[in-house]
């Protein structure tokens, strides 16, 4: 092997690699955004015109909030209007606005055309310009602001989730390998593959928006799959060398079997992460692009740096030390996992009735699942931004931060003054007056509420809620399909919603709108993938159906704990009525991926065994027994690092934790320690059946025919 043969070379590149995606994930967290914009729609439309027509980025608006005693003293109004001014000087072509009266507050905006990760980085020179030693107590919010204090928070949060995987880990990799410098090599692959796919993300980041999330799920994503994929490895090297064979040919019996379970295993991941780079929303988009290249890192990495460190350390760096020789085949065959695989070729169906029941019952409360496009509720309130926005929530109102404007264009200049353009205007400033939702309305004949060429006019509604809120969607859905009709703005005349609530409805309806679309790509390429992988037309049939079964299954429980409360307290969970709408998208991507892993390990190993006997009962055992301790040392591995997004303090990253960790318990014990092999008992030999003429059309060998 070209990579065992020129090993240090393979290693020194990798280190390089490591090098680079050190520095890029330095200055990544400075190119971050955390937008829903939706590109085509009428949310987007109005953005467009509120930034080149009135000067003007709704994501890119700072709010301040002044705390003062008494908001209706005109001299300490003139003052702060002044130091606002002042300050607003700070950020390119910013522009201060009058300031508004609250309950104990004054409170103005500072307006710019920057997008969200620009506008953020002036956030600590606009807090210096606004602070007085001798003035009220004042706080920097808004959307920029937000977006600066949570990038720190989330990289404190992955250091938080790593200072609990790594440990355990470690833990289980010692109790896998012993006390051996084996345990070292997961670690290295992990480092590599993680900072290398940060590095591709750092340059995909100067071209296009990524979230802010992206980082802490490449790290913890990252380092699940690189020790899960280590560890496969690692482990058959050392079945290899313990019958006798030399280094490298036991290098090249591990990558002919575990390195390409590996191979089929990450393209698996990589499939259903890599269609959501398809999905018509940006954000969802970027969130695809650091679940795509990790798996394509890890694999990269498995087939050259993996092998490259085993013919490194060699016989000698994988042996144990201090202790007693690995456990050979005959305990194999008599510990836990063979007497699980006995009693499950002895009674499948039962075992089989049994699993498939308690999926279906954490499957059950999926049809309470409710969602929403994001919740500012479910940020941190502990930076100066969330105490802002908690501040003006409590005294003014929570949708003052995020209005909706209704941008109206007249079709020519001028036309936006036009008797009846401006008379439609009012009709719709009227209705507003008595819906429920508006709290305050704000329209006019003059900047900043007509355009310099009067062409385009707008009204700014500020809502009693925040833009995630049930009533806030229905408000969205009402302006659109009935208050702005009702109005009857002149023929030529369009008038479109936009800003952060009308942009949440926009996001949820677009992404729920393709994402029929993703769950038949997945389906159909991962049935293709596993048909290739497996030699079976119906190994694949069953892999799928299981996975779907389960991905239901933990949605019903992400209902069951972060909306029915159930251990929420206990795991330090923030209950919601509502999951982010971005999640159940990006788990059913990622749980049919990583659900996979699992799948590819054990049936491969007991497709090996099934050419060697022909014997399918033993086939089945033979495979959960050998694959049943290292799939269970990878899973808790895999839970360890997912439970980094648990310990974190931001709600959409929490139930995205907890459901990746709450798949990956379930697939590795219920399903493939149990529906799998029961299945697989019942379908007999009809497990490896693959026609000729599908064998032909895959290119691949065709299996044997079963036989009664």
């Amino acid at each position: 092997m070209a990579v065992v043969r020129y090993r240090l070379v393979v290693v020194a590149c990798w280190l390089a690699v490591l090098g680079v995606g050190l520095w890029s994930a330095i200055g990544l967290p400075g190119l971050l955004t955390g937008s829903f914009a939706v590109p085509g729609t009428d949310s987007e439309r109005a953005a467009a015109i509120l930034v080149h027509s009135f000067g003007e980025r709704p994501e890119g608006t700072f709010t301040v909030v002044f705390r003062v005693r008494h908001p209706s003293d005109a001299g300490l109004r003139s003052r702060l209007q002044r130091r606002l001014a002042f300050a607003a000087r700070v950020i390119p072509a910013g522009q201060a606005t009058a300031l508004r009266r609250g309950a104990g507050v004054l409170y103005g905006d500072v307006e710019t055309t920057l997008r969200l990760q620009q506008a953020k980085r002036y956030t600590d020179g606009l807090r210096h310009a606004l602070r007085s030693p001798t003035g009220p107590p004042v706080y920097v919010s808004g959307q920029p602001a937000v977006q600066h204090d949570l990038d720190p928070i989330l990289s404190s949060d992955v250091r938080r989730g790593e200072l609990i995987a790594l440990p355990i880990a470690l833990l289980v990799l010692v109790a896998v390998f012993g006390l051996s410098l084996a345990v070292a090599i997961p670690f290295l692959f992990a480092a590599c593959t993680i900072t290398a796919t940060l590095a591709v993300v750092y340059a995909f980041a100067h071209v296009t928006p990524v979230v802010s999330y992206v980082p802490n799920l490449v790290e913890l994503i990252g380092l699940g799959l690189a020790i899960d994929y280590s560890l496969l490895i690692v482990s058959r090297f050392r079945e290899e060398l313990a019958r006798g064979g030399q280094v490298d040919d036991a290098i090249a019996a591990t990558m002919a079997t575990a390195g390409r379970a590996i191979v089929y295993s990450g393209v698996a991941v990589a499939i259903g992460l890599g269609l959501l780079l398809f999905m018509p929303i940006p954000f969802i988009r970027s969130m695809g692009l650091g679940g795509f290249l990790i798996p394509l890192a890890s694999v990269a990495a498995a087939l050259t740096l993996q092998p490259a460190l085993l013919a490194v350390f060699g016989r000698g760096g994988v042996r144990r030390l201090h202790v007693r020789a690995s456990a050979n085949t005959r305990d194999v065959e008599d510990g836990l996992w063979a007497r699980l695989a006995r009693s499950i070729m002895r009674r499948p169906v039962a075992y089989l009735v049994a699993g498939t029941t308690l999926l279906l019952a954490a499957a059950a409360p999926v049809f309470f699942l409710q969602l929403t496009p994001a919740s500012v509720s479910g940020l941190p309130g502990s930076p100066e931004s969330m105490r802002g926005y908690a501040l003006l929530s409590e005294r003014v109102g929570a949708g003052v931060i995020t209005p909706t404007h209704v941008v109206v264009d007249g079709g020519a200049p001028g036309a936006a003054r036009e008797p009846a353009v401006t008379a439609a205007i009012d009709r719709l400033g009227d209705r507003l007056e008595h819906d429920p939702e508006a709290y305050v309305i704000a329209s006019g004949g003059a900047a900043p509420y007509v355009d310099p060429s009067g062409r385009y006019a707008r009204l700014i509604v500020a809502g009693r809620h925040e833009y995630g809120d049930d009533a806030s969607r229905r408000f969205v859905r009402r302006l659109r399909d009935h208050l702005i009709p009702a109005a009857r703005f002149p023929p030529g005349t369009r008038a479109v919603a936009g800003g952060v609530p009308p942009q949440g409805v926009d996001f949820l309806n677009r992404s729920y709108a393709a994402f029929p679309w993703l769950v038949f790509a997945v389906l159909a390429l991962t049935f293709v993938a596993l048909l290739r992988a497996f030699r079976s037309l119906l190994l694949p049939l069953k892999a799928v159906l299981l996975n779907l079964l389960s991905v239901a299954a933990v949605y019903g429980l992400l209902v069951i704990v972060f909306r029915w409360g159930v251990g929420a307290d206990l795991l330090g969970l923030q209950r919601a009525d509502h999951i982010e709408g971005w999640v159940p998208i990006f788990l059913f991507a990622t749980l049919f991926g990583l659900s996979m892993d699992y799948e590819v390990f054990m049936v491969m190993r007991i497709r090996e065994s099934w050419e060697q006997t022909g014997d399918n009962g033993r086939a089945v055992a033979h495979g959960l027994e050998r694959t049943g301790r290292i799939v269970s040392a990878a899973a808790l591995i895999m839970i360890a690092a997912f439970s980094g997004f648990v310990a974190g303090r931001v709600a959409g990253l929490q139930q995205l934790g907890l459901g990746l960790a709450l798949a990956v318990f379930i697939d590795a014990t219920l399903v493939r320690a149990v529906l799998v092999p029961s299945l697989m008992a019942i379908l007999g030999r009809w497990n490896w059946w693959l026609p000729a003429g599908v064998a032909r059309l895959m290119g691949v060998a065709p299996s044997q025919l079963p036989v009664k």
